[in-house]
Formats: structure tokens, C-alpha cells, sequence
């Protein structure tokens, strides 16, 4: 299952740290380099890293970091979008099947890594909002938990959540209300912890790991827990407070911690350049040392101008199936591009029709001069496509480049711009 030796021997010494992170990238990867940096600072942690196969590119930064890697078979995005068949309970029953598997991999992880000696003091399961099982994995095995976010919890309680807690578990209620300070309480469940008390969770506690139905209530018989109120867990998030507030109401555990950068070799899909990136920051670079042909010509695109270019991110909206008609997002695009002298940087995700609405819109001539001349660059580096699409117009070079691997420089050069210019630090 895994392929590192942090699976816990009978008498270890060692604490160790599972950080657990699904979802996609830009879920993904700010806890991953969480990890690479814990491993790097707290050498007295083992430490493992488990997400979703999908991202096994992390599987080379995070070992020469010393973090073993646990890799889970469920697909990051999953939606009924993506399958042709028109039948809503046959998604729905394959979305029951994939998450029971996905669940029953994860118990498996934690169960070698923690199950085979006792628990230390210092063992510690970190996850983000898409990793809520980890929770009740520690819960099970009696580990800490504390949550870790590059953004705002991305999912709110429904209007009537409180009400209907209040009737149907006016005890439970009155437990969370009248926590103490410190202690886990309704300001923690309303914020982020609201679908942990649903039945959907409550029935994977229950009847697969014998734990209560609800958190914080009694296996037997299902009142509250009044002898032991747990501590409210760390939520660290990655972002300024110059740039988001914190108001009040938020649980006193909430941590803001500065944005969460990625080592600069992470940006890069090979190797070479990865290497070359780590010399600049050393500032060892050799004048012999030169990127390959594809991130030359990214490096062009970004320094052939001083306007700074738009970034434009559609994340997983295509792979979710929101993204109908991508022709129709390139032709508004291409309007903006005859009309305009504004670059742009489009993430495509990997999303295939909009990748190949982008080779068809690449390879169709303007209608508008018979001088302009599309060229397309293309080649494949990794697991990612590269593109850049280049329009000559009559009087400037309006670029359009589309590029996977671009998305952290481009917001971490944007954020950096924007708090220097308000003289703050995240």
C-alpha cells in the first residue's frame, strides 16, 4: 500500500504526523508542502502524506523530503456531469460504492501507520475541508487532529441546521453551547463541523468503526458526553488577514497563518528546470544553465511585456461538467483579445474539450485581417500540456497562453504585488 517504512512498529519512539488532503490541486498541494516543510523542521515526526493517486507527481518532492506517501484510489473530482448515462441513482450508486472504498483505504492507511503499538503523545493527523474521515480516524485511534485550509471553509450550513439540531439533539445542543472556552462548542460545529453530524458520516461511524452515531455522545447510550469535552482543534488557514478579516464570531482555535507558498521546484513538470529554478534561488546559476524550450518560451511570454498579464482559473468548473460549451468561452475571449491589448494566462486543468476547443480556435484564421496568423505551440511535459497560442494582430501581439503549472506563480506574484503595495505581510 505504501512505499515508505513509517508503518508503526510495536515499540516505536517516534511520533508521527499523517497529513491527509483530497480534493483537487489547489486543495492538495498547499497541504503537501505543509508537509515537506513539517518533515523538514520536526525531525523527532515521522511523517506520511495521504491524497488521491491522481497526484502521485508528489510522490518524488514529498520522499526527498523524508515523507511517505499513501496513495488512495478515489478520483479527486466526482460528479454526474462526467458520465454519459442520464440514470441519477446509477451515479448515485457508483458515488456510494467509490466513497465506501475510498473510506474503508483510508482506514486501512491510518490502521498500519498508527495500529500496530501504542499511541504517543505526540501523533497528530492534520487534514483539510475534503478530509473530513480524518477526523473521525482520529477520533478512533485517539490521535489530535487540526484542520489546515488555504482558503475560507468552502461549504456554509444550511439556514435551518441550527433549528433542526436544536429539536432533534436538544441535549447535544446544549453540551456544544455551553462549552467551555477551549473546549469544542457550537461556534467549531457551525463553522466548519456542520457535516460531521450528518447521517451520511453518522452511519460510516456507526456501523463501520463502532464509534456513536453522533461526535462527542455516548456509543451506548447516545447522550452527550458531559465527563469529557475534548479540546477544540487547530483550524489553521493560508491567507493574509490583509486580505481576509477575521471577524469575531469565528472560534477562538481559528489560527491565520500567511499564505502557504510551494517549494519553487514544485512549479516546474521536469526536471531540469526544476533544478535550474533551485540554483537561482541559491543564486548558483551558471550561465550554461538554461531552461528547456517550453518554459523559455513561458519565461518569454511573461517578461515580453510590463503589463502585467490576466490570470484567468476555471479550476475543476470542466471537469465538474459546468464548463457546456467551451467555444463560446474562447470566442468571448477572443473578442476580448480584437478589442483589447491585455495578455492572459488561462488555466485549462487538463479539462479535455476545452483543450481541444483551444486547438481548434488556435488553428481557425481571423476573419478580421488577412494578416493575422495563429501559431499554436505545443507539447506535452509530465502528466500537464503546455500550450501557447499566439494571435497576430495589425499592431500588437496579443498572446493567449494556456499552462497548468503557472497557477501558484501567477497567484503568489499577485498576492505578492498586492500586500507589498499596502505595505503588510501575511
Amino acid at each position: 500500500m505504501a512505499t515508505s517504512t513509517t508503518a508503526t512498529e510495536a515499540m516505536r519512539t517516534k511520533p508521527i504526523a499523517v497529513f491527509m488532503a483530497f480534493g483537487t490541486k489547489g486543495d492538495v498541494y498547499p497541504i503537501a508542502a505543509i508537509a515537506a516543510a513539517f518533515a523538514s523542521d520536526q525531525r523527532q515526526y515521522e511523517v506520511a502524506f495521504v491524497t488521491h493517486s491522481a497526484h502521485e507527481n508528489l510522490k518524488g518532492h514529498l520522499g526527498a523530503k523524508g515523507v511517505a506517501y499513501y496513495p488512495v484510489c478515489s478520483p479527486p473530482v466526482l460528479s454526474s456531469q462526467q458520465h454519459d448515462d442520464t440514470g441519477g441513482s446509477s451515479f448515485s450508486l457508483q458515488k456510494k460504492e467509490i466513497t465506501r472504498k475510498h473510506r474503508q483505504e483510508c482506514l486501512s492507511i491510518v490502521e498500519a501507520i498508527y495500529g500496530g503499538g501504542p499511541i504517543l503523545d505526540g501523533d497528530l493527523i492534520i487534514i483539510n475541508f475534503f478530509a473530513l474521515e480524518g477526523w473521525i480516524l482520529a477520533e478512533l485511534f485517539h490521535v489530535n487532529c487540526v484542520v489546515a485550509a488555504p482558503y475560507l471553509v468552502p461549504y456554509s450550513a444550511p439556514s435551518s441546521f441550527e433549528r433542526q439540531f436544536r429539536n432533534e439533539l436538544p441535549l447535544l445542543y446544549k453540551y456544544l453551547r455551553e462549552a467551555p472556552t477551549g473546549k469544542i462548542g457550537w461556534e467549531d460545529v457551525i463553522h466548519w463541523m456542520w457535516p460531521l453530524f450528518t447521517d451520511d458520516w453518522g452511519t460510516w461511524r456507526s456501523y463501520d468503526l463502532e464509534l456513536s452515531f453522533w461526535p462527542f455522545t455516548d456509543p451506548v447510550t447516545g447522550l452527550p458526553t458531559w465527563h469529557e469535552r475534548p479540546s477544540a482543534p487547530l483550524l489553521l488557514y493560508g491567507f493574509s488577514q490583509e486580505v481576509v478579516e477575521c471577524p469575531g464570531y469565528w472560534p477562538s482555535a481559528v489560527r491565520v497563518c500567511g499564505f502557504w507558498s510551494f517549494p519553487s521546484e514544485w512549479q516546474f513538470s521536469c526536471t531540469g528546470c526544476a533544478e535550474i529554478s533551485s540554483l537561482i534561488c541559491s543564486g548558483k546559476l551558471n550561465a550554461e544553465d538554461e531552461l528547456c524550450l517550453v518554459h523559455a518560451k513561458l519565461k518569454e511570454f511573461l517578461g515580453s511585456s510590463e503589463e502585467q498579464p490576466i490570470f484567468i482559473s476555471l479550476s475543476s468548473v470542466g471537469s465538474m461538467g459546468y464548463l457546456k460549451n467551451p467555444q463560446s468561452f474562447l470566442r468571448v475571449l477572443g473578442n476580448v483579445l480584437s478589442i483589447t491589448s491585455h495578455r492572459f494566462i488561462l488555466l485549462t486543468a487538463g479539462y479535455g474539450p476545452l483543450d481541444a476547443a483551444i486547438k481548434m480556435f488556435a488553428q481557425t484564421p481571423s476573419s478580421t485581417s488577412e494578416q493575422t496568423q495563429p501559431v499554436l505551440y505545443h507539447t506535452t511535459g509530465y502528466s500537464q500540456d503546455v500550450r501557447l497560442l499566439s494571435i497576430m494582430g495589425e499592431v500588437d501581439l496579443l498572446p493567449l497562453l494556456c499552462t497548468q503549472e503557472f497557477l501558484r506563480l501567477s497567484a503568489r506574484l499577485f498576492w505578492i504585488n498586492f500586500i507589498g503595495q499596502r505595505g503588510c505581510f501575511g
